[in-house]
């Protein structure tokens, strides 16, 4: 299996998704400029977090028209899988492969901290090797996390069983319905908050983010019929 993760100038925890996906999968992954128009030759893609050409239209604004976004856009409608975190999160929602919107956090402030988030959905390609509603912790880092959508939107949400994570025990961005990530009607495009790269090892202090690439892995066994 072959692993892109994007880098746009201004990404700062792409070298950390490509250590998440070697230490945990043992797969190929490469860095990819976000120049490039071709990924016909990956399986997945990965936008990692960061600050996209600074943030300083707004965020994810700028890279939504980075040429490599028409092969993203191309490859998820392919079904291949494509995840977000974070930055990359909130470039999936400016170029509208997932619905809603990015707003400030509703205290204003940069937030690096550890969360409680709760698996509403666990049928997803990324997230099948968790429990129903499990419980896990992962790392945020941001100042722009507080996800909008308006109330038609969010009840096509939940019709369609998109919301993935919800924040558990405190919401620390505001977020609508306390979500924390999402995905497409067709489950493989995910945007989520969350750092799952960076809760890899005990020494992270959470492996919650394991389950997440493993589940990706497992996937692609399965429809691929690799054994």
């Amino acid at each position: 299996m072959r692993f892109a993760v994007i880098v746009f100038p201004g990404s700062n925890c792409d070298m950390d998704c490509v250590h998440a996906v070697k230490d945990v999968t043992g797969d190929l992954v490469e860095l990819v400029w976000h120049q490039e128009s071709d990924l016909s030759s990956y399986d997945a893609i990965i936008l990692p977090g960061g600050f996209s050409y600074g943030d300083y239209l707004r965020t994810g604004a700028l890279a939504r028209f980075s040429p490599v976004m028409k092969a993203v856009s191309e490859a998820a409608e392919a079904g291949k899988w494509v995840l977000g975190i974070c930055n990359g999160f909130q470039i999936l929602l400016e170029a509208g492969l997932l619905p809603g919107a990015m707003r400030l956090n509703d205290h204003l402030q940069f937030r690096c901290d550890e969360v409680v988030v709760r698996v509403e959905n666990n049928s997803t390609p990324f997230t099948r090797l968790y429990a129903p509603y499990e419980r896990i912790h992962l790392p945020i880092a941001h100042r722009e996390g507080n996800y909008y959508c308006d109330d038609k939107v969010l009840a096509s949400l939940l019709k369609h069983d998109q919301i993935v994570f919800r924040y558990d025990e405190e919401n620390p961005n505001g977020s609508v319905a306390d979500i924390a990530g999402i995905v497409n009607e067709r489950g493989n495009v995910l945007g989520m908050m969350p750092h799952p790269e960076r809760a890899m090892h005990e020494w992270m202090g959470s492996i919650a983010g394991r389950k997440l690439f493993q589940s990706i892995i497992q996937e692609w066994k399965e429809r691929d019929g690799v054994a």
